[in-house]
């Protein structure tokens, strides 16, 4: 499907355009690097994606939206402790949060008695009603701030009614106080954070380290702006890197240490730079992003999603004329 940038940013309301743009221009070789195994040890394999088995009792959904099935578009994952199991995301479709649900009793014996979303962009959030599906008992607690909600029902179109259900019942989040989810022997902290929305959350272990980051961590993919506030967002990814040995689990791509993260900061960094370089000059955020690119040093971020960079830098442009 081809989708024209101009398209894309007056319309995109959430990953899934950026997504199937950036898949339209990627070189093959690049798709090819993109969804390659990575850290963990794939258990399940399907066309959307692979899951990962990344430490004792953790798992990461590994999406791979290039291969033009939409089941799932955005990363997700399973945490289990002796009493119960959080899958993290509701995916594209209600059938990639049921596939899920399926792994999650197969490799732990329950069917999630928790559900957490990151934030609301309709790759993360439009599915969640699969793990409520018709003719089984077991019903998760879904997690969600009231923000998320919200915006999942305002936002993401066209409306569904087990979306609806699922959400009405859901325990909100404080915006600004940590919470925790014991699972029984394991600690799940659900930290409120914003910067690539107004509400996101980040999912987090200490004993391993492990980091269910959203959207607010993109590995090999450039990021989408359309409702970043960049400057938060900085602030929150900076919070999430740990001076420890972490796994981070991104909204998108394989599944990163530190080095990937800290050349994900670098990218932001660099827009960052010069976005403010253009804002001074007076230059267009459409001209600037056009005109736009990564250094070399940086790796394939440069080998496709140029059309999303004009996006970056509206974001920015937005934020310093205020």
């Amino acid at each position: 499907m081809s989708i024209s940038r101009r398209d894309f940013l007056a319309q995109s309301g959430s990953c899934a355009a950026h997504l199937a743009l950036a898949g339209a221009v990627m070189p093959r070789a690049a798709k090819a690097l993109w969804t390659r195994p990575s850290i963990g040890t794939v258990v399940a394999r399907e066309p959307f994606g692979n899951l990962e088995k990344i430490s004792d009792g953790v798992w990461a959904m590994v999406s791979t939206p290039f291969n033009s099935d939409r089941t799932t578009l955005s990363n997700g994952g399973i945490i289990a402790g002796r009493n119960g199991v959080l899958a993290i995301e509701g995916f594209n479709q209600p059938q990639g949060a049921t596939w899920l649900a399926g792994k999650a009793r197969e490799l732990t014996g329950k069917w999630p008695t928790h559900v957490a979303l990151t934030h609301y962009h309709s790759d993360h959030a439009n599915g969640v009603g699969g793990y409520f599906v018709s003719g089984t008992a077991d019903h998760p607690v879904l997690r969600s701030t009231e923000r998320t909600r919200e915006l999942v029902l305002e936002r993401n179109k066209p409306a569904d009614d087990s979306r609806a259900a699922a959400l009405k019942d859901a325990v909100l989040l404080p915006g600004t106080d940590a919470t925790t989810i014991d699972l029984g022997g394991r600690i799940v902290r659900v930290i409120p954070r914003s910067g690539h929305t107004e509400s996101d959350v980040s999912l987090e272990l200490d004993d391993p380290s492990i980091v269910f980051a959203g959207d607010l961590l993109w590995n090999g993919i450039f990021p989408n702006f359309v409702d970043a506030v960049p400057t938060k967002l900085a602030v929150s990814v900076r919070a999430l890197r740990r001076a420890k040995d972490t796994i981070y689990i991104p909204g998108h791509g394989t599944v990163a240490k530190t080095a990937e993260y800290d050349r994900y900061i670098a990218v932001l960094d660099e827009v960052e730079r010069g976005a403010r370089k253009a804002h001074a000059a007076g230059t267009s955020a459409a001209d600037a992003g056009a005109a736009f690119t990564l250094s070399p040093s940086l790796g394939e971020w440069t080998l496709f999603s140029k059309a999303m960079y004009p996006g970056a830098f509206l974001a920015w442009s937005k934020e310093l004329s205020k």
